[in-house]
């Protein structure tokens, strides 16, 4: 893969991160019966920071869970057959809560439905909320993020690449091809 160009470097990434904080505050009211759910993998680093930002504006820190959506797919054939091993990581209950669900990149809508349907098999939330950090269009199913940090509009040739410290040693999103 060639990298074509940077679209975040790691300021622009926290400042993107800062403004999705914000932005679910007002939009809350606060950060009461808000729960963080990230999508395995960079969508649990986010919703961390998100958590932390949190913390340091509202002074309350959130229960923060990591959703494996894996078995959920609908875009890998035979998954009824292959032995996965589930390793969400969810210990709080969501029935009646907000749920913030955290994904890195929003592209057809799949994955974020597949997260649906595995919250729904968890609890009961009040609601669902979605906030990504790039949302690159090219949807499949009538899915929008209610947060984004960039919309980056993109050929389905190209792809997104989201760098964060904790598993790629650096902070930044990337375009390729």
């Amino acid at each position: 893969m060639k990298i074509k160009t940077e679209i975040m470097d790691q300021k622009a990434l926290d400042r993107a991160l800062t403004r999705i904080t914000h932005e679910i505050i007002e939009r809350n009211k606060g950060a009461d019966d808000l729960v963080l759910l990230g999508i395995k993998t960079r969508g649990v680093t986010l919703a961390k920071r998100l958590c932390e930002k949190i913390r340091s504006i509202e002074g309350i820190g959130l229960p923060v869970g990591s959703l494996d959506i894996t078995s959920y797919r609908d875009d890998i054939k035979d998954i009824k057959d292959m032995p996965r091993e589930n390793t969400t990581d969810i210990s709080f209950d969501i029935t009646g809560r907000k749920v913030i669900l955290v994904d890195d990149v929003l592209y057809t809508g799949r994955t974020v439905r597949a997260a649906m349907d595995a919250i729904v098999d968890i609890g009961r939330p009040l609601s669902i909320q979605l906030a990504v950090l790039v949302d690159r269009g090219h949807r499949e199913f009538p899915i929008r993020a209610d947060y984004v940090g960039k919309n980056v509009p993109t050929s389905r040739s190209e792809m997104v690449i989201v760098n964060v410290m904790e598993a790629d040693g650096r902070d930044g999103v990337l375009l390729g091809e």
